[in-house]
């Protein structure tokens, strides 16, 4: 296991120099970014700093719940964009090896184990370092950069990457809302749950409670009620660059879309074909357009793309399907005012109908916040996060989805400068590549990374040496 390499504070006394990396946050996008560039050069030596959950899982494939499925096949989740079959080798090299295909669904936590022993032979090897505390501060200085532990500890080294994952919420005050990946105790088997929010975490929070043997109603609401549709055999409609409208108003971008997917129904497909053609450029479409086409997209778009794009895989549309047929799960219009204690299963929450205007009170047994990872990086900011913030070494973009980073993945600070030292890796970067929350499109990023850090490091070999 690779949390048995993981290496305490207090033991870390190594003194880092120009081959050294630092990767703050261990979950997929640390990992990922890590192994490559291990993989690239033999004289360096990253260290990954993580202080809340097992390196390879973070939020996402900490869960250890068999139901909760990857929802991307076998076949797409391959750590490496060159080798579409290493994800797959994996699984059937394992005790229960038999039966996988590149067209299966398996579970989070067996992609989090399969994260994880990508660093294992680097880790025997000395070039891997992990650390297991929380970052709160991070300087550029001259010819490198310095990182602040919880407990006052500093390590230095060439360069950093930000691997800090989506932007987390607070815990809820009262203590009556929980967060959607909050160990909470089960309600009674017959009592009410709300769940706000109607995406894939909603998903998850309903199957738990299956598994759990709650019988009871759910509640699930949000603004627009949609449902994440379901995955579909079909192949990608293939797509160049040259097809793609850049530059064009949205309004044309989705007419084209929409063109592209009558072209996939004509010839057999559906619209899944369309979408899935268009995925390697979503991150240069995204950059395409203005800031208030962007604005305009998140307004009205942004909740109908994610239910087409982030899709169910078969097995969990047909449960979740079959709890709404069965009544005891019901989605909702409706928007998510508070909560206090009271009523006959413990708290009364208050809902108003989106259209209608008209507020009731639900009284329910727990409230669980499923309403996704879209969260303001200022005000839910980390210590790290906020002092970065603070001291002008890094800006929120103006649509306040994420720090504002280059197409090259460096920091931009409060001055308009990129950062020569300072990286941000994943969904922390999602301001600027939108599509940058799921493996597929990580992997590349992190493998593009790589390069520059290693090019980053034989630049700085070259210069020790003369």
């Amino acid at each position: 296991m690779i949390h048995e390499t993981t290496i305490p504070v207090a033991a870390f006394t190594r003194s880092a120099d120009w081959r050294d990396v630092l990767v703050i946050g261990g979950g997929a996008s640390g990992v990922l970014f890590a192994a490559s560039l291990l993989g690239r050069r033999s004289d360096l030596r990253v260290t990954v700093i993580e202080g809340r959950h097992r390196l390879g899982c973070g939020i996402a494939y900490s869960t250890q719940e068999p139901d909760h499925l990857l929802n991307t096949r076998v076949r797409q989740m391959s750590a490496d964009p060159g080798d579409e079959e290493h994800f797959l080798r994996w699984l059937r090299a394992g005790p229960q090896g038999e039966g996988f295909g590149g067209d299966s669904f398996v579970s989070r936590a067996s992609y989090g184990r399969y994260l994880a022993g990508l660093l294992r032979p680097y880790a025997a090897s000395g070039r891997l370092s992990c650390v297991t505390a929380e970052c709160i501060a991070l300087h550029e200085r001259p010819g490198g950069v310095k990182v602040t532990l919880a407990g006052g500890q500093v390590l230095t080294g060439s360069c950093a990457v930000l691997a800090t994952g989506h932007v987390q919420t607070r815990p809820d005050p009262s203590g009556l809302v929980a967060r959607a990946w909050d160990e909470t105790d089960p309600p009674g088997p017959g009592e009410t749950v709300l769940i706000v929010g109607t995406g894939l975490s909603m998903v998850d929070r309903v199957l738990s409670l299956e598994r759990a043997g709650h019988r009871g109603p759910i509640v699930a609401i949000s603004r627009r009620g949609l449902l994440p549709r379901c995955h579909a055999q079909g192949t990608a409609l293939p797509t160049a660059r040259e097809d793609l409208p850049l530059g064009a108003p949205l309004s044309r971008m989705l007419g084209w879309l929409r063109g592209r997917a009558r072209q996939a129904e004509a010839a057999g497909g559906s619209w899944r074909g369309a979408l899935d053609g268009i995925r390697p450029w979503i991150g240069l479409i995204w950059q395409s357009l203005s800031v208030g086409q962007r604005a305009r997209f998140l307004r009205h778009g942004a909740s109908w793309w994610e239910v087409h794009r982030h899709r169910l895989p078969p097995a969990s549309a047909e449960r979740i399907a079959a709890a709404l047929a069965s009544g005891r799960l019901q989605i909702r219009r409706a928007a998510f005012l508070s909560a206090r204690p009271g009523g006959p299963q413990g708290i009364r929450a208050a809902i108003r109908g989106h259209g209608t205007g008209v507020e009731e009170t639900l009284d329910v047994a727990r409230i669980v916040d499923c309403r996704g990872i879209r969260n303001d990086p200022e005000r839910h900011a980390s210590p790290l996060i906020a002092g970065l913030l603070a001291e002008g070494a890094a800006r929120v973009d103006p649509l306040r989805i994420g720090l504002d980073v280059s197409a090259q993945c460096a920091l931009i600070g409060a001055d308009g400068r990129e950062s020569r030292r300072i990286f941000a890796l994943g969904p922390v970067s999602r301001a600027t590549f939108w599509e940058i929350t799921a493996i597929p499109d990580i992997r590349v990023q992190a493998a593009e990374l790589a390069l520059r850090v290693a090019a980053l490091g034989a630049a700085q070999t070259l210069q020790t040496r003369r």
